[in-house]
């Protein structure tokens, strides 16, 4: 076999390769949305769950999922960003502490979400004594989130051509203003795209939050919106079961009626929403990378 045809085999067999990944993905989004959609209604959506009864729908779970994702990324966000301009801009590439913070990177990004889940249990429900709440499942998925989300800040903001730092320093700016005025709008674009990437994976996350945010739903009170009642669903010390919790927790209680029917059109409902997570980043990132660069 000479050169040319190795190279046309190599070609089919990545082609292959490559549909194959294709057809096991369509065929697993196409599964669940046939089997899910149907099931989806406005009452489905809002409506809370019922227990022992057929007819609930996931309107609480579905709250819940983006409280708490909304809460994650209000803590997670803010030390991504430090993180990831500490290491690109600011990190000697060659110390040692640098080569510690990114092995602790390494490590909290191979730790299974189950492992996040029950140091925080031991950590944040029983030692800190917050108990099963938003705010235990929060930080959790604070810890399950941060090492994604600062390798995307400083892989946005290591494509940042140097000639824009050095143009920063010609003008006479210190390298905070270069990296506040200069490389952050740059890399905005990136920035926003691994945010929303971000935000989907930790919206599906359902082992951490079992031992953290709790396997209870208890009925909020939307006209109440002081933080500080129990009822209000901006308490974030109260449980939060969310719907990917929700959808573990029906399939091995079996003990609601129609739990095939609501565990499809959550599932359904899961997988748009991660879909919309995608699309939504793409979006993003194209709009801003034609406002920030002035083209069509």
């Amino acid at each position: 076999m000479n050169a040319k045809q190795a190279d046309k085999v190599a070609t089919i067999v990545l082609y292959v390769i490559a549909g194959s990944v294709i057809l096991i993905l369509a065929a697993l989004l196409g599964y669940i949305l046939i089997q899910g959609v149907p099931h989806l209604s406005w009452h489905f959506l809002t409506a809370p769950a019922t227990a022992f009864t057929a007819g609930g729908g996931i309107g609480v779970q579905l709250f819940n999922s983006f409280y708490l994702l909304f809460i994650t990324m209000l803590i997670s966000f803010p030390i991504a960003l430090g993180a990831g301009i500490y290491l690109n801009e600011y990190a000697n590439q060659k110390s040692r502490l640098t080569g510690l913070v990114r092995t602790a990177i390494e490590i909290l990004s191979s730790l299974p979400s189950v492992v996040v889940g029950l140091f925080g249990f031991l950590l944040f429900v029983v030692q800190f004594k917050l108990g099963f709440s938003i705010l235990s499942g929060a930080i959790a998925l604070t810890f399950f989130n941060l090492p994604l989300l600062t390798r995307s800040v400083e892989e946005s903001l290591r494509t940042i051509p140097n000639l824009q730092r050095e143009a920063g320093a010609a003008l006479g700016l210190s390298r905070w203003e270069t990296v506040v005025h200069i490389i952050l709008p740059a890399a905005l674009p990136s920035i926003v795209t691994g945010i929303v990437l971000s935000a989907g994976r930790v919206f599906g996350e359902a082992a951490a939050l079992i031992y953290t945010a709790g396997q209870s739903a208890p009925a909020l009170n939307f006209a109440d919106w002081n933080p500080f009642n129990v009822s209000s669903p901006l308490n974030i010390m109260r449980p939060a079961e969310t719907l990917a919790v929700h959808i573990w927790k029906i399939n091995s209680e079996g003990i609601m009626p129609d739990a095939a029917a609501v565990s499809a059109g959550a599932s359904a409902v899961l997988i748009i929403a991660v879909l919309l997570f995608n699309f939504l980043a793409r979006y993003l990132s194209n709009s801003l990378y034609k406002r920030l660069t002035a083209t069509k």
